[in-house]
C-alpha cells in the first residue's frame, strides 16, 4: 500500500505489477517483468516500488508512480520476504537458499550488512518490522526470531510457533504477533516487548494447510488455506 491511497498488486500468472486506488478499485499503471514477481512493497522514502524475483534471483526497483523499471539487483540466492526501513533507508530481505538475512541501502542498492536468523536448512520467510524499536522479525520455517538492526542484527529473542509458517503479521498498536503454522494447524498469538522479547499469549487451533495470516484493525485474523481453497478466519 502507497502514501497515496494505492495498492501495488504483483500478478505471477503474467508477470506484471499494477497499481489500484484503494477506494475507486480503479486500475492505473501496470508494469510487465520478464520474470515472475513474488514480493511487492512500497518504500516512501524513495516513492519506488520494491518487487522480488527469485527466480533470477533479483529484486527490480520500480518507480512508485509510472512503475518503470529504475533499476535491478542481483544477490547470490533466491530474495524472500521483505520490509521497508525508511527512518534508516534500508530495504531488508531473505536469501532463503542461504539462510540469511540482508540490509540494503535504499539509495545506493549496495548490501550494508548480512545477519544470520539460523532458521535451518528451510531458510528464513517472511519477514516484518516494528520501526520504534528498530526490530525486525524473521519467519523461520517452525519458529520466530527477532533482530536488533542496530547492533548487527544481533538475535534478541525466539519463539517456538509449530511447522510450516511461511510469512505472519505484525501489529504496530498493541505490539502482538499473529503467526499462521500450516503444518501444526495453530495460530499463535505472542507479544514483542520493547527489547525484542516474544511471550506467547495464546494458541489456536486452526486447519492444515492455513497459514500467512493476516489481522484486521478488529482484531480478526485471516489465513489463507490454499490446500482447500478457502480463507480461515480467527476471531479476536
Amino acid at each position: 500500500l502507497g502514501d497515496t491511497g494505492t495498492v501495488y498488486i504483483g500478478n505471477r500468472g503474467d508477470s506484471s505489477v499494477c497499481a489500484v486506488d484503494e477506494k475507486t478499485l480503479a486500475r492505473g499503471a501496470c508494469a510487465k517483468l520478464d520474470q515472475s514477481p513474488d514480493g511487492v512493497a512500497y518504500v516512501a522514502k524513495t516513492k519506488e516500488v520494491w518487487v522480488t524475483t527469485p527466480r533470477d534471483k533479483a529484486i527490480r526497483v520500480l518507480d512508485g508512480t509510472t512503475l518503470a523499471q529504475k533499476a535491478r539487483i542481483e544477490f547470490e540466492g533466491g530474495p524472500e520476504g521483505f520490509a521497508a526501513d525508511n527512518a534508516r533507508g534500508r530495504f531488508y530481505t531473505n536469501l532463503e537458499d542461504k539462510d540469511v538475512t540482508l540490509a540494503i541501502d535504499l539509495a545506493t542498492h549496495k548490501t550494508l550488512a548480512t545477519w544470520k536468523p539460523a532458521c535451518g536448512e528451510d531458510g528464513p520467510h517472511g519477514l516484518r518490522l516494528a520501526d520504534a524499536e528498530g526490530i525486525l522479525l524473521v519467519a523461520c520455517t517452525g519458529k520466530l526470531v527477532s533482530l536488533d538492526v542496530a547492533h548487527d542484527g544481533a538475535t534478541l529473542g525466539s519463539l517456538d510457533a509449530g511447522e510450516g509458517i511461511d510469512d505472519f503479521d505484525y501489529s504496530s498498536a498493541d505490539h502482538r504477533v499473529y503467526v499462521g503454522a500450516a503444518k501444526a494447524a495453530r495460530l499463535t498469538v505472542a507479544t514483542l516487548d520493547a527489547h525484542g522479547g516474544l511471550t506467547q499469549i495464546a494458541s489456536v487451533p486452526t486447519k492444515a494447510g492455513a497459514r500467512n495470516g493476516v489481522v484486521s484493525r478488529d482484531g480478526r485474523v485471516y489465513l489463507a488455506n490454499s490446500k482447500d481453497s478457502e480463507i480461515v478466519v480467527v476471531g479476536p
